[in-house]
């Protein structure tokens, strides 16, 4: 007779029958790459903001093993000393919050910086301002020179003969590239930027037949390097704040204490009295059943579309407020989490190369790109705030804004697709 082979990438099956000893061999395993981790980051030495990639690597891992273990603690919290469980595990969530502050907002700068360069119209040079042109106000003009070398832009004056103010980064149109300026301006929405202005005011400089791409192509281009400087600059002083926050943290006797127990976890799991007695496997399953009925409430009929009109229309809303349909993604986004780390658990960390649904693994990437496009546009309408900056360099920031819900859609588009074909395959 055949011999029945266990399915390897169902978390019930790998290890039968699970008990509680398997839970306890997983958080020692977690317990013991923390150590190692916090060991790895101590040699390498806190250094600059972002230090080096033995820091960076071993505070990944710090952050990586500190969630498996919270994470644990929470699905399995009947089968664990409760008083011992509610102690660590919202230590553990400070800690892996902190340390990933900083990795945040270097993430986010890169994938604004990427973005703008794609949004623009880097072939076409800005028309030359006839002599006498104003150029803006200083501060633009210090950042737009600044940005040439991150960019690839060649800094320019910015023309004028607009009025000056700030729009919403929300306000703004989406539109293939920063160049294609909106044909009419909607109210609440960046106005297209007159051509540069003589010395003579109320009188435009006569168009440059030489050059097939309007005027305001090229102004763009400057208000997309102007715009790329500002991101720069208050993103890496947030970054440079999280770091300076991480060290803190790291060196603070709160810290310590977490280590401390870290410590002892890794030799000894407090466990529950009837703990041996309990089959961890309903634990794990109601993580699940929590994971489907959080993505059962998401709105996956209208994520099924690639292009969400409804949902871009409320993403580019001038409310400075979190993007109500983000929260419920990002929960899921954690339940998928807790959902895999259950998995992981049952199988007592003794198999770590043993496969992981591949459309599972797919999922969670899409709601991690969905959390990094969410934020960024988040960044981007911040940015656009900014008092006294010009007017490209808001139209730049709206346009990227939107540009960055585009991406919000495609990542729930994406995560439908991955999970409707987990679900017929399950059925």
């Amino acid at each position: 007779m055949a011999q029945r082979h266990l399915d390897p990438t169902d978390p019930t099956a790998a290890i039968a029958p699970v008990t509680a000893d398997a839970l306890a061999a997983y958080l020692r395993a977690q317990a013991t790459e923390f150590l190692r981790a916090l060991r790895l980051h101590r040699e390498a030495g806190a250094g600059a903001a972002g230090g080096t990639a033995e820091t960076v690597d071993a505070a990944r891992a710090l952050r990586r093993s500190a969630r498996r273990i919270s994470g644990s603690l929470h699905t399995f919290r009947p089968l664990l000393d409760e008083t011992w469980s509610e102690e660590l595990r919202p230590e553990l969530a400070w800690l892996s919050g902190t340390l990933a502050l900083e990795h945040a907002c270097q993430s986010r700068l890169t994938r604004l910086l990427r973005a703008l360069n794609r949004l623009s119209p880097l072939t076409d040079a800005a028309p030359s301002p006839r002599t006498g042109t104003a150029a803006g106000t200083r501060a633009d003009a210090d950042a737009g020179s600044r940005a040439a070398g991150a960019m690839g832009v060649p800094p320019a004056p910015e023309p004028v003969g607009g009025a000056r103010g700030r729009v919403g980064a929300g306000g703004t149109p989406c539109s293939k590239s920063l160049g294609e300026a909106p044909a009419a301006a909607a109210p609440g929405t960046a106005r297209a930027l007159p051509h540069a202005a003589t010395p003579d005011r109320g009188r435009p400089a006569p168009p440059d037949r030489s050059h097939p791409a309007p005027a305001d192509r090229g102004n763009l281009t400057v208000g997309a390097a102007k715009a790329g400087a500002l991101l720069d600059r208050q993103l890496t002083l947030a970054r440079t704040r999280a770091h300076s926050t991480a060290l803190q943290a790291l060196g603070s006797a709160r810290f310590h204490a977490v280590a401390d127990k870290v410590a002892l976890l890794a030799s000894d799991v407090p466990l529950a009295p009837a703990a041996h007695a309990t089959d961890p496997r309903p634990l794990a399953t109601a993580a699940e059943e929590r994971l489907t009925d959080a993505v059962a409430a998401l709105p996956l009929v209208t994520a099924g579309s690639p292009y969400n009109a409804q949902a871009l229309v409320h993403g580019l809303s001038p409310d400075p407020t979190p993007h109500p349909q983000d929260a419920p993604w990002h929960q899921v986004r954690l339940l998928l989490r807790l959902h895999r780390y259950a998995g992981e658990a049952l199988r007592g960390g003794e198999e770590p190369g043993l496969p992981v649904d591949p459309l599972l693994l797919a999922a969670g990437q899409a709601l991690n790109l969905h959390r990094e496009a969410s934020e960024a546009a988040a960044a981007a309408s911040s940015a656009a705030r900014t008092p006294r900056i010009a007017p490209a360099t808001a139209y730049a920031l709206g346009v990227l804004h939107a540009d960055q819900r585009h991406e919000v859609e495609a990542a729930r588009f994406a995560f439908q697709q991955s999970w409707q074909k987990r679900t017929i395959g399950a059925g």
